[in-house]
Order: C-alpha cells, then structure tokens, then sequence
C-alpha cells in the first residue's frame, strides 16, 4: 500500500499507554482522509515499551519503529522521525493521546494551503500550573519569532515533508516548528482542536522544561535565524537534457 500520510509518535517509558495508542491509531487510520502509516520513535525507554512496540508493529502492518539507544529528547525523536519518512506529508501526537486522532483530518483540510498546520488546545485538561507556565513560555516565543502561533506545544500538527526535512533541529527546537517553517517562506497556519486529561503514565516535563528551557531556546533560534541559509534552484541541467 502506497501511503500519503506518516504520524510520529514519539515514546518514552509510555507502557500504560501503548495498547490505547494502538487502538486509538488503528481506529483513526481507516477513517483517515488520506492513507496513512504510523511511526513510532522509542526514545530510549527503560520500561516495557520496546516489547509491546514490537508485538503492535507485528499485528499491525501499517505500524513501523524506530528505537534509539538511548534516551536523547523529544526533539531527536521528532527530527528522527523526519529523517526516516518518506512519505508526502508527515505530522506528529504524544503518546499520552491527550489529542484526538481523529483531529488530524481537521488538519488536513487545511494542509492544502500552508506548509504546517497545528492544533491549539482547546480548553486544556491541565494543571493550573502546567498551563500557565505554557501561555507564559509561548508569550516569550512569540516575542522573539513573530510566528503569531498561540500554543506551539500542542502535540498534533501535520507538516509538508520536504519542509520538515529541511528543519535544522536541535535540542528544544521542537518547539519552534512554525517559526523554522516560517524561516523556509511556508505558510503556517493554528486550528483548534480538542485536548484530554492524561488517562496513564506520567508526564516526562516540569517547570523548567516548559517555561525556563524555552526562554533559552528562544536565542538558540535567533541565532539560527540570523545564520540560516534558504535558496531556491531556478534551472538544473536536467532541464535542459
């Protein structure tokens, strides 16, 4: 089967969580707009994750894995993620599914017209804490971007692929993913999408994850701007052959 569509889903310790990933994904995936694959990226889990990626891949042949040797962050998942696909479009949601599935085909109504759509959670199932230090961090992000973007933190976003390989990632950077769109000339554009309360696991971030690690990442991308390269190839001699 030739598939349009890849979601990432990046691992990490997420046991409790795996079987309702597989039954939420493999729901989503036949109702989907357009044909789609899933990757998961293990991220160095120390727990049961690798067994049970393994069993859901061999039930499920729409289901693939990447697994690291160790753990090396969210954004190396991502950008691993990026690095294998090779299909049109690519996007990305959190193992601990507090997004829908099925608000990917909201996304791809869209994808059309912009090189990356994301969600913005509506009416967070978070902590008090949790979701204020995530509107004080993506209000220092958008002083530094300009990428007019509400919640870049939101785990559901379906991007172009040969933008997305094209993104220099680091550390952190995932978080920047419009702006470095943005950075290539593509079109970004937020939809609103639905958000749940965690159902197992625990989440892998704190404060200084959230609100302190981005704030330096902030200059990381200023810097990267100011040395990012973008052209574009006018004529090749293939044109000519």
């Amino acid at each position: 089967m030739t598939y349009q569509f890849t979601i990432i889903v990046p691992v990490y310790n997420e046991e409790e969580n795996l079987e309702r990933v597989e039954t939420e994904l493999s729901s989503y995936i036949k109702i989907a707009k357009v044909a789609t694959s899933i990757l998961f990226v293990n991220d160095g889990s120390s727990d049961k994750s690798q067994t049970l990626i393994e069993d859901i891949c061999k039930r499920n042949t729409a289901f693939q894995f990447i697994s690291f040797k160790e753990n090396r962050g969210l954004s190396a998942a991502i950008k691993a993620g990026f690095d294998y696909v090779d299909t049109e479009l690519v996007g990305y949601i959190d193992s601990d599914l507090q997004t829908a599935p099925e608000d990917f085909n909201i996304l791809l109504d869209h994808i059309g017209s912009y090189e990356l759509v994301t969600g913005v959670r509506s009416n967070r199932k978070d902590s008090f804490v949790k979701n204020m230090s995530s509107k004080i961090a993506n209000g220092i992000r958008r002083a530094f971007t300009h990428d007019g973007m509400d919640d870049t933190g939101c785990p559901l976003k379906v991007i172009k692929t040969e933008y997305a390989k094209r993104i220099p990632m680091f550390r952190g950077l995932h978080r920047f993913l419009p702006a470095m769109i943005m950075l290539q000339n593509g079109r970004v554009t937020q939809i609103t999408v639905q958000h749940f309360p965690r159902m197992a696991g625990t989440a892998k971030f704190g404060v200084w994850n959230r609100l302190l690690g981005p704030l330096m990442d902030c200059f990381a991308y200023l810097w990267m701007k100011k040395k990012y390269i973008n052209y574009d190839v006018a004529k090749t001699s293939k044109d000519i052959l």
